[in-house]
């Protein structure tokens, strides 16, 4: 895949994830919100005071996720993004790392 192509699936990627933290965080009446600088997403927890930052890595074709529990690199496998070292999926992951930071059940679809 060229650059290009990356960065537009990757941009749609980061707005599913926009688009599914807010419907985690209305469903679950908790306060997050989310804010994008380029290809760098910031979802700030405001009663926690912690954030999850996820951005973009053209040059690796990755998309990488840094959160209180550690740094995850998620890579395009058979069309669907897929942690490099466990081989988790992203929304799973961000679902997982999301609820431990919100200390509530947040389900992050896209």
């Amino acid at each position: 895949m060229t650059e290009t192509e990356f960065l537009t699936i990757a941009g749609r990627v980061l707005d599913q994830i926009e688009t599914g933290i807010e419907r985690a965080a209305d469903a679950a009446d908790v306060d997050i919100e989310c804010s994008r600088s380029g290809n760098v997403m910031e979802i700030e927890f405001i009663d926690g005071g912690s954030k999850i930052i996820v951005n973009t890595q053209a040059a690796m074709q990755e998309i990488w996720v840094a959160a209180r529990a550690g740094g995850f690199h998620f890579r395009m496998i058979d069309g669907s993004w897929r942690d490099t070292r466990d081989g988790g999926e992203l929304f799973s992951a961000l679902s997982r790392l999301a609820s431990a930071q919100a200390g509530v059940e947040l389900t992050v679809a896209p």
